[in-house]
């Protein structure tokens, strides 16, 4: 058996609502972790997930920001943001440990954009990386299956961007940016989309500027980072490409796509 874990930047909860249950649907993730929610606690349609088997939790910010982690499973020690007030004014992160038949630790982040380069974005979004980065080794002395999943806003290599050119002066392909994805990876994460190679697609985000979609000129920037653990129970991973082009009367699709990874739950 296998534990599907899915990451999707919704880019607001409620804009894409229609959409985002459709997807949920047919796909059935038993854990799903959603960035830009862009709504407080209580406004997050909780009945709307209900209704299909899922608890959630939620760390949302009005307007801007926010995280969510919905699970088929209970959740225990919860946790939001990082203890630090400075960056936790901004709804970034969150954090649980999920009672599934295979037991879960599961971090939802939304990093920083942090454009434009040279101001005060830029230097929130090290910052907040730098902490993230402290966070992550923290976890790996628990030695769990801990999977740290969403939005970096990161690209990684040359090979993640439809056109390098387009992307060197912006803040997330950034070389001490890109060097922070890569200190992750230095403390024992494992990326899932490079441990198992050969896949037909490696964009997850298509902007909604310049025909970027239909001419297929996306970037890779939402990652699954895997401690030890779970990286030696990793079966799949799939980058759910159709959602960029689902359509509804109500709702447009996020410029994201939802990514899925399986684990094995056996012992």
């Amino acid at each position: 058996m296998s534990l599907t874990i899915a990451t999707y930047n919704v880019n607001s909860v409620k804009a894409r609502l229609p959409l985002i249950l459709e997807w949920v649907t047919e796909v059935r993730p038993d854990i799903l972790c959603l960035q830009e929610i862009k709504c407080l606690d209580e406004a997050f349609p909780n009945e709307a997930f209900d209704s299909l088997g899922y608890q959630i939790i939620t760390h949302g910010q009005k307007s801007y920001n926010g995280v969510a982690i919905l699970s088929k499973y209970p959740f225990m020690d919860v946790k939001k943001g990082f203890n630090d007030e400075k960056l936790d004014i901004q709804s970034r992160y969150i954090e649980a440990v999920i009672d599934a038949p295979l037991v879960v630790r599961v971090g939802c982040l939304y990093a920083p954009n942090g454009n434009p380069i040279g101001t005060e974005k830029y230097e929130f979004k090290q910052s907040w990386l730098e902490k993230l980065r402290d966070h992550a080794k923290t976890l790996l002395g628990y030695e769990e299956n801990t999977i740290l999943c969403g939005d970096y806003n990161i690209i990684p290599e040359a090979i993640d961007c439809h056109r390098e050119s387009v992307w060197i002066g912006d803040a997330l392909y950034q070389p001490n940016i890109r060097a922070q994805f890569r200190a992750l990876k230095h403390l024992g994460y494992v990326d899932a989309f490079e441990a198992l190679p050969n896949h037909d697609n490696r964009y997850t985000f298509w902007d909604y500027q310049a025909g970027a979609w239909p001419k297929n000129e996306g970037i890779r920037i939402d990652h699954h980072l895997l401690s030890p653990n779970a990286a030696d129970r990793l079966e799949g991973i799939t980058i759910h490409k159709q959602a960029r082009g689902a359509t509804h009367e109500s709702a447009k699709p996020s410029d994201h796509v939802p990514v899925s990874i399986a684990l094995s739950t056996n012992s």
